[in-house]
């Protein structure tokens, strides 16, 4: 969706201070107009506007409980998927050992090619070639295993290393489908962003009807709020932002392929 597009056009950074300014504003607007509104009508009574407020708060919390909790459990899926893949990369390295000389060497130089490709970086520009890359290697490997199981049908050993090669595939899948697409519903989103200015505008309202209100802590809600929500579309992007997942395993996992090939 388009705004979500907007969203990820922007950095966190300039997310976060857009926030603030828009919601301070709101809530200002929000307090202006309770003021005008009791100087309009002296005589009435505020009605149940605090108990509103009270409920409008209840159901952000609730709202951004439940949204936090949906992208904490993205974040941890694409985590794991990390160190899953590193772990498969790995077995099929070790397994390509089984193969006859010409082609274990042709498959541990494309695995070493292959290895560098899967280290996500805060470059979304990369990402088509690197998938695109990973994608062109796959069928390498496979016209290779494919070529062994033709000339070695009954080989037990070629099996285990096919089994490895599949699961490298499909782990390609499994995290690319985490990474990108398994995004938050923009709606959520929307719907959240709309919440938090209803709510700050209300509060802002209530303060105006009664004419007492704390600039300070007015601002301290608006900091805290938006400082939850950034983190948690920080949390909800899996190629850019603060908070990313570790790339360690992989890492390691080329040194020591690397490694393994200054050593042969």
């Amino acid at each position: 969706m388009r705004y979500q597009e907007w969203l990820d056009s922007l950095s966190i950074e300039a997310f976060f201070l857009s926030f603030i300014l828009i919601t301070v504003v709101v809530a200002e607007c929000g307090y202006r107009i309770g003021r005008w509104w009791q100087f309009r009508t002296p005589g009435d009574k505020e009605g149940p506007t605090n108990m509103i407020v009270g409920s409008l708060l209840g159901l952000l919390a609730f709202l951004l409980a439940v949204t936090m909790g949906m992208a904490s459990d993205r974040f941890d899926t694409r985590r794991v998927m990390v160190l899953t893949e590193a772990n498969v990369i790995g077995t099929t390295y070790l397994r390509a050992g089984f193969l006859p000389e010409n082609e274990a060497s042709e498959t541990r130089a494309l695995l070493d090619e292959y290895v560098p490709l899967r280290i996500v970086l805060n470059d979304p520009q990369d990402v088509p070639d690197r998938i695109n890359r990973s994608l062109e290697l796959h069928n390498e490997l496979w016209a290779i295993a494919e070529r062994l199981a033709k000339s070695m049908p009954e080989s037990d050993i070629l099996a285990l290393y096919i089994e490895s090669l599949n699961e490298l595939i499909d782990i390609h899948q499994s995290r690319l489908t985490a990474g990108i697409y398994a995004r938050l519903p923009g709606t959520v989103l929307l719907l959240l962003l709309a919440s938090s200015v209803l709510t700050l505008a209300m509060v802002g309202y209530s303060a105006g009807l009664t004419g007492r209100r704390s600039p300070l802590t007015a601002i301290g809600m608006i900091v805290v709020l938006g400082a939850v929500i950034t983190l948690l579309l920080d949390l909800e992007r899996p190629r850019s932002g603060l908070v990313t997942v570790n790339q360690q395993p992989i890492i390691d996992l080329q040194q020591s392929i690397t490694t393994d090939a200054g050593e042969t």
